[in-house]
């Protein structure tokens, strides 16, 4: 049997501190350490679900060394768990740097399954969802028009994460490169502020072009096809 630790993949809350599975409390709690994005945010998390267990920060800028450690502490017997600030880790987020160490090292790596943006977005959008493609953040200059007119390709429902402060420009682009398709954008879902807001692509540009938009953003376009249609 082998003595080393496992990795345990646990999804977190999008937003709202309920989202949280039994089995990811059980988890958090009874893990040596929790590798969290950031330490600061996590902690209102486990405070909430009376957690106690000691974090450490791993995020898209750690280095080599910090990584090296982690592996040495799952090789050694210590059971870990990976954590994001929000929703499922490696979804457009750290973690698949030390998935793949962990892989090499024949580390076990256990999914806790969670919140998502994109499964909770598309569960109400009203646009098709047996078919989706997620393409993350779209690049914010370089390749950036490039990327999105390779969308026009996409033959079902495309989601994309997008930044507050890039909305409106990220859906006049979207708009000129593909048309005036049926768009259903969510920000803050599951917090307290949360708005799907559904349409074609000019009438949900001129809805968010009348306030300054806050939050996290879902951006889910559908296929040049009348029949979805808002």
């Amino acid at each position: 049997m082998s003595d080393k630790g496992h990795l345990f993949v646990v999804g977190t809350p999008i937003g709202n501190l309920e989202d949280i599975t039994l089995r990811a409390i059980s988890t958090l709690q009874n893990v040596d350490l929790i590798l969290a994005e950031d330490t600061r945010n996590s902690k209102k998390l486990l405070s909430a679900h009376n957690i106690d267990t000691k974090m450490m920060s791993y995020h898209e800028h750690s280095n080599e060394k910090e990584t090296k450690r982690i592996i040495s502490l799952l090789l050694d017997g210590k059971n870990l768990a990976l954590i994001s600030d929000a929703g499922t880790p490696t979804i457009s987020d750290p973690g698949y740097g030390l998935i793949r160490d962990c892989i090499k090292k024949e580390i076990k790596i256990i999914p806790i399954p969670g919140a998502s943006a994109i499964t909770t977005a598309i569960s109400v959008s009203g646009l098709p969802s047996d078919s989706f493609t997620f393409f993350g953040f779209l690049p914010q200059k370089k390749g950036r028009i490039k990327k999105i007119k390779e969308l026009l390709n996409v033959d079902n429902t495309i989601i994309l994460f997008e930044s507050p402060f890039r909305l409106e420009k990220t859906l006049n682009q979207l708009k000129e490169y593909l048309g005036n398709r049926s768009v259903v954008v969510g920000r803050e879902l599951t917090k307290l502020y949360e708005e799907i807001i559904r349409g074609n692509l000019e009438d949900v540009i001129k809805y968010f072009s009348k306030s300054k938009v806050k939050g996290e953003i879902v951006i889910m376009i559908g296929k040049d096809d009348d029949r979805i249609n808002f």
